[in-house]
C-alpha cells in the first residue's frame, strides 16, 4: 500500500501544496473557493466572442447617444429651413479624407446651372459657388457636383435696425460678405421672391449679357459676364435695406452661408446631415436611442416586477388562485396589441402623453410571458426537498417563495427580459414608422418617427433613412446576441461547452 501511495504522490505536481506552518517539508492543498451559480454564469457569459462585440456595439450606440449633444454646438431644438435634407458635411472630414462634404449630384439645364454659378459671381467670390464639377452635355442636361449647403445662395431676412449695424459692424470685424445689394422689382426680375436673380432676365428667360447689352445665350462659366438689377438710389449706388411696415425692421438681402456663420458662430457641420425640417439628424437619432432605451428598459423592468409577483403567487399557491389568474390571463393575451395601442393613444395620449401612454400599453398584457415562466418554475421547485425542509423548520411562505424557490428563476428571467428588449424597441419603430404613435416633438423624437419622416423621401435622400436603420438593426442584433449569450451561459447543460 505505501508504495501504491508513493506513486500516486509523484504523479501530483509539487505547485498545489503548500508547506504547512511547523511541519518541515509537509505539504498541503491550497484553500478551494467555490465559485457560486451566477458567478460561474457570468464568467461564461462574458467569454462568449459574440457577446463581447455585442456589448462592444451597444457601447459605442450609447456613448454616440451620450456625447453628440454634448459635442455638438447646436441645440436639439435648433432647426434651419433652408439646411432640409441636406446630406453629411464635416470640414474637418471633407479637408482631410474626402469624406462628409456636403455634396450632391444633380442633373441640370444650362438654365438652373447659370443660377448656381451666378451664386458665386454675385458673392463677389468663387468659393461661394456651389458648382464643384460640371461633367459632359447629356442631352439638354450636364451631370453637376454641386455643395448642398452653398447652393441655398441669397435669402431676404427682416431684421431691426440695430441688428442691421451689428451686422455691418461683423462684416468688418470678420472680412466676410454679408450683406449684398437689394433686387429691383422691375421687368427684367421674373421672380422678386427669388434673391438669387441679381441679374436681369430677358422676356424668353435667358440673362442679359453686359457685352453689348442685348439679350443673348450665355454658356455657363464662373465667369459669366451678367448685368446686374439692384435696386439702386437717385445717384446710382445700390440699396443694402429698405424699411419693413411701420415699425424699425428693415429688409436685407444676405449670403446665407455667412449669415449662418453670423447667426451660430461656426460653419455649418453636421455629422448625420439634416433631417426633413432642418434639426441636426445626429442629435435627431442621439434623442431617438434614448427615447427607444428608456422605453424598452421601462417596459422590460416593469413588466419583470408584475409578472414575477403574479408567476411566483399562482404558482406557489396553485389550486383556486392559479385558476383565478390563468382565466385572466387567457383573456388578455386574446387582446391584440395593436388594437389596444391605438386606444391608449387615441384616449390616453391626451391626458399623460403618447409616450407613458405607449408605456401603459405594453404593460397591460406585456408581463404574460414573464407570469408564465415564473409559474413553472414555482411549480417545478415547491416541492424540491430543501422547500419540504424549510416548511418543516417552521419557515414562512413568504421566506419560502422569494428566499429559497425564487433565485433558481432569476437565470430564466434574465434572459426573457435580454430578449423582449429588441423586441420593445422593434414594435415601438413600427407603431411610430405607421403613424399610430407619434413621439416626435421639437427636442425628441424616436428612431421609428426618423424613418416615417424619410420613407417618402429616401429616395433622393437616402441619409435621411440609414442612420436610424443602422441603429434599430445594430439594436436587434446585439440584444438578441446577449439574450443568446445569457440563455447559455445560465443553462446547465452548456457548462464545459462555453
Amino acid at each position: 500500500m505505501g508504495k501504491e501511495r508513493d506513486a500516486v504522490a509523484m504523479r501530483i505536481p509539487k505547485r498545489l501544496f503548500r508547506p504547512m506552518p511547523g511541519r518541515g517539508d509537509a505539504y498541503a492543498p491550497p484553500p478551494y473557493r467555490a465559485r457560486g451559480y451566477f458567478r460561474d454564469a457570468l464568467g461564461r457569459f462574458l467569454k462568449l466572442i459574440s457577446v463581447r462585440a455585442a456589448l462592444f456595439v451597444l457601447l459605442l450606440i450609447c456613448l454616440f447617444s451620450l456625447l453628440t449633444p454634448i459635442l455638438t454646438s447646436r441645440s436639439d431644438t435648433h432647426m434651419d429651413p433652408y439646411y432640409a435634407k441636406l446630406p453629411p458635411r464635416v470640414e474637418a472630414l471633407s479637408g482631410a479624407m474626402g469624406i462628409a462634404d456636403g455634396a450632391v449630384n444633380r442633373r441640370l439645364g444650362d438654365e438652373a446651372l447659370i443660377r448656381l454659378f451666378g451664386i458665386g459671381i454675385g458673392a463677389g467670390e468663387a468659393r461661394y459657388s456651389p458648382v464643384i464639377s460640371v461633367g459632359e452635355s447629356e442631352g439638354r442636361v450636364r451631370r453637376v457636383r454641386l455643395d448642398s449647403y452653398l447652393e441655398v445662395g441669397f435669402v431676404y431676412k427682416d431684421v431691426s435696425a440695430e441688428r442691421y449695424l451689428d451686422m455691418r459692424r461683423w462684416e468688418d470685424e470678420s472680412g466676410l460678405g454679408l450683406l449684398y445689394p437689394l433686387i429691383a422689382d422691375n421687368e427684367y426680375n421674373p421672380l422678386p421672391s427669388d434673391a438669387n436673380l441679381w441679374y436681369k432676365v430677358g422676356e424668353d428667360g435667358l440673362p442679359v449679357s453686359t457685352e453689348g447689352g442685348g439679350v443673348s445665350r450665355i454658356a455657363p462659366s464662373p465667369d459669366m459676364p451678367l448685368e446686374d438689377n439692384y435696386l439702386r438710389g437717385e445717384g446710382g449706388e445700390p440699396i443694402y435695406s429698405t424699411p419693413v411696415g411701420s415699425g424699425d425692421s428693415v429688409r436685407v438681402r444676405v449670403l446665407y452661408y455667412n449669415y449662418y456663420l453670423y447667426e451660430n458662430g461656426a460653419p455649418p457641420n453636421y455629422l448625420l446631415g439634416t433631417d426633413s425640417q432642418g434639426y441636426d439628424l445626429a442629435l435627431r437619432v442621439s434623442g431617438g436611442i434614448g427615447v427607444s432605451l428608456l422605453l424598452a428598459l421601462a417596459v422590460s423592468a416593469v413588466n419583470l416586477v408584475i409578472g414575477a409577483l403574479v408567476g411566483a403567487v399562482e404558482g406557489y399557491y396553485g389550486g383556486a388562485v392559479d385558476l383565478a389568474i390563468e382565466r385572466l390571463t387567457d383573456i388578455l393575451s386574446g387582446v391584440p396589441f395593436i388594437v389596444v395601442a391605438t386606444l391608449f393613444q387615441i384616449y390616453l395620449s391626451d391626458r399623460v402623453g403618447a409616450l407613458p401612454s405607449l408605456l401603459f400599453a405594453f404593460v397591460l398584457t406585456g408581463w404574460l410571458g414573464v407570469a408564465n415562466r415564473v409559474r413553472g418554475q414555482f411549480f417545478r421547485y415547491k416541492n424540491a426537498e430543501y422547500v419540504l425542509a424549510a416548511r418543516t423548520m417552521g419557515v414562512g411562505n413568504r421566506r419560502i417563495m422569494w428566499r429559497h424557490i425564487f433565485p433558481n428563476t432569476l437565470g430564466t428571467l434574465i434572459t426573457a427580459t435580454a430578449l423582449s428588449i429588441p423586441g420593445v424597441i422593434f414594435t415601438e419603430s413600427m407603431l411610430s414608422f405607421l403613424g399610430i404613435v407619434n413621439l416626435g416633438a421639437e427636442g425628441v423624437t424616436s428612431l421609428g418617427t426618423l424613418l416615417s419622416d424619410a420613407s417618402g423621401i429616401w429616395v433622393n435622400y437616402p441619409h435621411l433613412m440609414i442612420a436610424p436603420a443602422a441603429v434599430i438593426s445594430l439594436f436587434m442584433i446585439s440584444f438578441n446576441m446577449i439574450g443568446n449569450g445569457l440563455r447559455d451561459a445560465f443553462d446547465p447543460a452548456t457548462k464545459g461547452v462555453v
